[in-house]
C-alpha cells in the first residue's frame, strides 16, 4: 500500500508496507505484552478468568488492526479497526475493574490505562485517516486496477 497508506504520523519512518509499520500496531502489541506481564507478576493472576479476558482483549486490538489490513479493501480494514477500538475500550474497563478490586497495582493501572487509551487516540486517528483517502486509495484488492487507471 506504500506511503500513501499510513498517513503523515501513523508511522515511525512515514512508508507502510506491512501493518507491522503501523505505529498503532506497535501500540497495541506493547499493550499485549504489557497485559500479558501483569496477569504473570501482578495479584491479577489469581483471578484467572479475568485475566484471560484482559489477555483476550488486548490480543484482539492488535489482530483486528493486522486482519483489517490485510483484507484488501478499505471499507474492511476501517471495520476492523472499529472493531479493535471496541477491544481497546473492553480493556480500558477491565484494567478500571481489576485496578478497582486490587489485582494491579496503581504503576500497573495507569501504564495500561494510559496505553489503551493512546491506543484508542490512534485508532480514531487511523480511521479518519482511512475514511478521507478511502475515494483514492481503495485497498490492495484493487491495487492493479489502480496501477491501470
Amino acid at each position: 500500500m506504500g506511503t500513501e497508506e499510513g498517513g503523515g504520523d501513523m508511522t515511525d519512518g512515514g512508508t507502510v508496507d506491512r501493518f507491522e509499520d503501523l505505529r498503532v500496531w506497535q501500540t497495541a502489541r506493547e499493550l499485549a505484552k504489557g497485559v500479558y506481564r501483569a496477569a504473570r507478576v501482578q495479584s491479577l493472576r489469581e483471578d484467572r478468568s479475568l485475566a484471560n479476558q484482559m489477555k483476550r482483549a488486548a490480543v484482539s486490538v492488535g489482530s483486528n488492526i493486522a486482519e483489517g489490513y490485510e483484507r484488501g479493501t478499505r471499507k474492511q480494514q476501517i471495520e476492523f479497526c472499529f472493531v479493535a477500538k471496541g477491544s481497546a475500550g473492553e480493556l480500558r474497563s477491565q484494567v478500571i475493574t481489576a485496578h478497582d478490586i486490587g489485582l494491579i497495582d496503581d504503576r500497573a493501572y495507569e501504564w495500561m490505562l494510559e496505553t489503551c487509551e493512546r491506543c484508542s487516540r490512534q485508532l480514531a486517528a487511523y480511521i479518519a485517516h482511512l475514511k478521507r483517502t478511502a475515494p483514492s486509495i481503495r485497498g490492495l484488492k484493487y491495487a492493479s486496477e489502480q496501477d491501470e487507471a
